[in-house]
């Protein structure tokens, strides 16, 4: 394990390059442009209240990206494991992943404002590796329904290996920066406080400070 002034010492060798990348101040600019874009996305009330599930009690990116993430594994088990009679289905399975992509990007960017900026350093690549993914997964579909299916089949497993890292920022965003709206009732439970102070990695962004939806 190894130490920071003024930080816990790192339980897994990922650690560093994520402190890094949250420091990294050349995406600033990326990190403007896309706070003029995620401010716009919500500054009506009611399509904040929609993106960021306020009819749900909390957000409701983290349900949505089930369904591309998901149609997309089982797609690429198919092309594994599914032989010739598997093509078509892998092919429907491709599609309806990408008709899941803007609703499930939709709601990641309506999250987006409601990290600090070392956070929003974070969301850019996550959201920047999602849309490369995306487009690997259009690909895909357009050479699976031309016929080239083993050129689809490893276009879907590249964009898996995009998707796959996109997931794992997302989820350091939503489980270690705490990024992410919910209902005023679900706010910090003063009775989870004795199990959790002082325990190691329970650390957020101290620029951060979850929404409540109202």
């Amino acid at each position: 394990m190894t130490t920071s002034p003024g930080r816990p010492a790192h339980r897994t060798p990922v650690a560093p390059a994520l402190h890094a990348l949250e420091q990294a101040g050349t995406l600033d600019p990326v990190v403007d442009a896309a706070d003029q874009a995620a401010g716009a996305l919500v500054a009506d009330q009611a399509r904040r209240d929609l993106l960021q599930g306020a009819w749900l009690g909390h957000a409701v990116h983290p349900l949505l990206v089930e369904v591309p993430i998901g149609t997309w594994m089982s797609a690429a088990v198919l092309d594994l494991a599914g032989g010739e009679r598997a093509r078509d289905g892998a092919q429907l399975l491709t599609g309806v992943g990408l008709l899941a992509v803007v609703p499930t990007a939709l709601t990641g960017w309506a999250e987006y404002p409601q990290g600090g900026r070392r956070s929003r350093r974070v969301a850019v690549v996550h959201a920047g590796a999602n849309g490369l993914g995306a487009g690997l997964q259009l690909a895909s579909w357009g050479a699976r329904r031309s016929g080239h299916h083993r050129l689809g089949a490893a276009l879907g497993l590249a964009s898996l290996s995009l998707v796959g890292a996109a997931g794992y920022l997302g989820g350091h965003l939503a489980a270690a920066r705490k990024v992410g709206s919910h209902d005023p009732s679900f706010g910090p439970d003063p009775a989870d406080a004795p199990g959790t102070a002082g325990t190691p990695g329970t650390t957020t962004d101290s620029e951060h400070h979850p929404a409540t939806l109202v």
